[in-house]
């Protein structure tokens, strides 16, 4: 069997820069730097020069090889929609049902759709409006640090991809701000970002609890309470949690809660509640 030529995974979603080279089973060299003061705030770049100026050197320090980079974005640039249509719907009805669901500026936003696989012979696409000059201004930093941007995608959608549960929330820690994903069918449902105080101790139960409800109640009301309560949350911190923390938070949300499980064929040096994003994007087919 040919080797999987290995790929550069870069996470440009937060206050820090990440970046995983390799493939899923095989080495990987990984690294993070943090993004200058004012370069970027909530996941949105604003100085592409210094965006770039933090990342070529990070580059340089984990002795990257490739050129062409797979790129993971904050949900905060773009709004996302699961829509189900009739399977005989033409790109033309996509079109239209997304231009329904998605209210947005053709002047400032740009749609992006794709079928995803369903059981139930439906035609299921993931759907995506994008702030174009967010976007460009993310992409500028790529190529101003000698990178080819050839794919650029959601966090939300890289994380789907990592964690082991089809029905899940991923509570990201080790973000900055915070993030909640919701997963339903091995698909981004819902994303929020709040702040949280470090160090986290037993007394964030409360302050993680009450988005994690906020989410948890607007989902169901949007899918009809068609979140099982058995649906694990995921935790994924950098900082070790007290046992307690997550035995409480359980309680007080009703849903099962546990620390991120490492993803399958992910090596010992690669932290992967940091790189969980870049790890997903390694997991791309294309």
């Amino acid at each position: 069997m040919a080797q999987l030529a290995a790929r550069l995974a870069v996470d440009l979603s937060g206050t820090s820069i990440r970046v995983v080279e390799g493939t899923m089973g095989g080495q990987m060299r990984c690294g993070s730097a943090s993004v200058p003061d004012g370069a970027s705030a909530g996941g949105k770049v604003a100085d592409p020069g210094a965006v770039a100026r933090a990342l070529k050197p990070l580059l340089a320090r984990i002795e990257i090889t490739q050129t062409r980079a797979f790129v993971a974005a904050s949900d905060s640039l773009a709004t996302f929609r699961i829509l189900r249509l009739a399977a005989t719907s033409t790109a033309r009805d996509v079109d239209a049902a997304i231009a329904r669901e998605l209210s947005f500026d053709p002047q400032r936003m740009a749609t992006r759709w794709m079928d995803v696989i369903d059981a139930e012979g439906q035609r299921v696409v993931y759907a995506a409006a994008w702030d174009q000059a967010l976007i460009k201004n993310l992409t500028e930093a790529v190529k101003l640090a000698d990178l080819e941007p050839v794919v650029v995608e959601l966090k939300s959608a890289s994380v789907a991809r990592a964690v082991p549960a089809p029905a899940c929330i991923v509570l990201d820690l080790s973000s900055d701000p915070a993030e909640i994903i919701l997963l339903d069918g091995h698909l981004p449902r819902l994303w929020h970002s709040f702040k949280v105080k470090e160090p986290i101790g037993d007394d964030a139960v409360s302050t993680l609890a009450s988005p994690l409800r906020t989410a948890l109640r607007f989902y169901r009301r949007q899918s009809n309470g068609d979140f099982e309560s058995s649906a694990p949350v995921f935790v994924s911190s950098e900082q070790a949690l007290p046992s307690q923390l997550l035995t409480e938070l359980s309680a007080l949300i009703g849903q099962p809660v546990a620390l991120l499980p490492i993803p399958a064929r992910v090596p010992p040096n690669v932290r992967h509640s940091t790189y969980l994003a870049c790890l997903g994007l390694l997991m791309r087919r294309s």
